[in-house]
C-alpha cells in the first residue's frame, strides 16, 4: 500500500523539479505544441493523434497536453498545467500564438484569393493536380519506383517518416508518393519550415519587378535610420549577411524561439537587434532576417488587404500553388521564416517556378536575373548560401549536381532544384536525422540514362 501511494508523489516531485528547472524552456516547448497542434488540425485537416505521434514527439514537445476548442478553433497547451500557450485560427492568416491566454490579437480575419474553378484532378500537373502520362525513354521507371520507395518506412517502422515524395521532370510530374499509413495523402498540407525563406525571397523579387525594392539600396526600416544599420542592403538581408546579431539556436531559450513561440510581432522583434559586424562581411543564418523581410513587403506596400493577398496573387494563384497557406503573426506579418503549408505537388511547384527562371506559362513573375542571382554565392557562406536558398557548390551533397539548389526546412523538408537534370525532387517528413537526403538523390538521379 505505501509503495502505491509513493509512486505518484515521486512522479508529482519529479514533475515539479522538471518543471521549476525548465520552466522558461517550457514556454517554447507550449507555444511549439500548441502552434503545431492548431494548424495540423485547422490549416492541414490532419487528425490530433497523428499530430502528436509524428509532429509533437520529441524533445520536451512530447510531454505536452493539447486541449482543442473546435468551435472557437483554437488549442490550449500546456506542460501538465505549467506554461499554458493557446493558438488560434484566423481565416486567411493561419493559426497564430496569442500569448499567455489573454492577447487574441488585433487583426481580423480575411478571405484568401479566389482559386480556379476547373476540376484539377483531370489535368496533368503543374496545370492541374493529375499525373504525367509523358512517357520519357530516358527514365528507368523501375529504378525511380525503387528510389521513391526507399524515401519511406516499412510498415510499422517509424524511422525516416517521410511523408511525401513528390518528382518533376521537364516541367512534368514523373513520381510521387505518399505516407498512406499515417493518412497523409496527395491533398494534405504540410509544413514548409524553413522553405518559406524561398518564398520570402520570391515575394521580394516581386517588389524588385515592380521597382519598389532594390537589391543594391539600403533596406527601408525606419528604425535603422539613425545608426550604422542604415547600411545594410535589402541583398544582405536575402543572403544572410546583414551582420545583425541573432542567435538561431532552436534547443534553448535563444532570439529564434523567442522570436516565434513568444512575441506576437517577429518584425518588430528582429528589427531590433544591433549591428554586430559590418553589413555584407560575415554569414550568419536567421530566421528573423527572413520575417525582416516579410515586414518590409508589408511596409512597402502600404496596405494590409493588399499584403495579406499579394503572395496569392503575385505567386501562388499563378502557379496553380493552390493549397499554400502562408501564416501570419499576432500583428499580421507573415512568419515567412517558418509558417506555411502546402502539398507535396504544390510545393515541387514553386521549385518549378525558379528551374523555369521565374517564368510561368510566358508571364515573368520574378524579374530577369533574379534565379541566376537567389543560386549565387553569399560572399561569406563559403559556397553553401545563396539568397534564402541552400547550395550544393561545397559538395555538401556528393552523389548530386553542384548546380542543384534548394529550399530546406526543419524535420528534413527538402525542395531540391537541378537544372543540368531539368527536375525537382521534393521531400517532405517528420525526421531528418534518420534520412539521408543524398542516398535519396542517388537513387532518384540513377533512373536517368541521360540528362538531355
Amino acid at each position: 500500500m505505501k509503495k502505491k501511494i509513493l509512486i505518484p508523489i515521486l512522479s508529482a516531485v519529479v514533475l515539479f523539479v522538471v518543471a521549476a528547472s525548465q520552466y522558461p524552456k517550457l514556454y517554447v516547448a507550449t507555444g511549439y505544441g500548441a502552434k503545431c497542434m492548431a494548424s495540423g488540425i485547422f490549416v492541414a485537416g490532419r487528425d490530433a493523434r497523428n499530430i502528436q505521434e509524428n509532429d509533437l514527439d520529441y524533445s520536451l514537445v512530447k510531454y505536452t497536453q493539447s486541449k482543442i476548442n473546435y468551435e472557437e478553433r483554437s488549442v490550449t497547451t500546456s506542460f501538465y498545467g505549467f506554461a499554458a500557450q493557446k493558438a488560434i485560427y484566423r481565416e486567411g492568416y493561419g493559426c497564430y500564438l496569442a500569448g499567455e491566454l489573454t492577447d487574441t490579437g488585433s487583426i481580423p480575419g480575411h478571405s484568401l484569393p479566389a482559386t480556379t474553378t476547373f476540376q484539377t484532378w483531370k489535368y496533368p500537373w503543374p496545370d492541374g493536380d493529375a499525373g504525367c502520362d509523358s512517357i520519357f525513354p530516358e527514365i528507368d521507371r523501375k529504378q525511380l519506383q525503387s528510389a521513391l520507395e526507399f524515401a519511406f518506412d516499412a510498415p510499422g517502422v517509424k524511422m525516416k517518416r517521410t511523408a511525401a515524395v513528390a518528382v518533376a521532370y521537364k516541367g512534368k510530374l514523373i513520381g510521387e508518393q505518399y505516407w498512406k499509413e499515417q493518412s497523409i495523402n496527395a491533398d494534405t498540407r504540410l509544413p514548409g519550415w524553413s522553405m518559406n525563406k524561398s518564398i520570402v525571397n520570391a515575394m521580394t523579387g516581386v517588389l524588385v519587378k515592380d521597382g519598389k525594392l532594390a537589391l543594391s539600396a539600403a533596406a527601408p526600416v525606419v528604425e535603422w535610420l539613425s545608426d550604422n544599420r542604415k547600411e545594410i542592403t535589402v541583398s544582405d538581408l536575402l543572403q544572410m549577411s546583414s551582420g545583425l546579431k541573432w542567435n538561431e539556436d532552436y534547443g534553448d531559450i535563444s532570439d529564434v524561439t523567442t522570436m516565434l513561440y513568444r512575441e506576437p510581432d517577429c518584425y518588430r522583434f528582429a528589427i531590433g537587434f544591433p549591428l554586430e559586424k559590418q553589413p555584407g562581411s560575415q554569414w550568419n543564418y536567421s530566421s528573423g532576417t527572413a520575417n525582416i523581410l516579410a515586414g518590409i513587403v508589408r511596409r512597402v506596400l502600404n496596405n494590409d488587404q493588399q499584403y495579406a493577398s499579394f503572395p496569392y496573387i503575385r505567386i501562388f494563384r499563378k502557379i496553380g500553388m493552390n493549397s499554400m497557406v502562408m501564416e501570419a503573426d499576432a500583428q499580421g506579418n507573415f512568419v515567412g521564416s517558418s509558417f506555411g503549408f502546402a502539398t507535396a505537388k504544390d510545393w515541387t511547384r514553386f521549385g518549378q517556378l525558379f528551374l523555369q527562371n521565374g517564368v510561368w506559362k510566358g508571364d515573368s513573375i520574378l524579374p530577369k536575373g533574379w534565379v541566376d542571382y537567389s543560386r549565387s554565392p553569399a560572399k561569406a557562406s563559403n559556397g553553401s548560401y545563396g539568397a534564402c536558398f541552400w547550395l550544393n557548390r561545397n559538395n555538401a551533397l556528393p552523389d548530386a549536381p553542384l548546380d542543384l539548389y534548394a529550399c530546406k526546412g526543419h524535420r528534413g523538408q527538402r525542395i531540391f532544384i537541378i537544372p543540368s537534370m531539368h527536375l525537382v525532387v521534393t521531400r517532405l517528413g517528420f525526421a531528418e536525422d534518420k534520412f539521408n537526403h543524398n542516398e535519396f538523390l542517388k537513387g532518384v538521379l540513377s533512373a536517368f540514362k541521360t540528362s538531355k
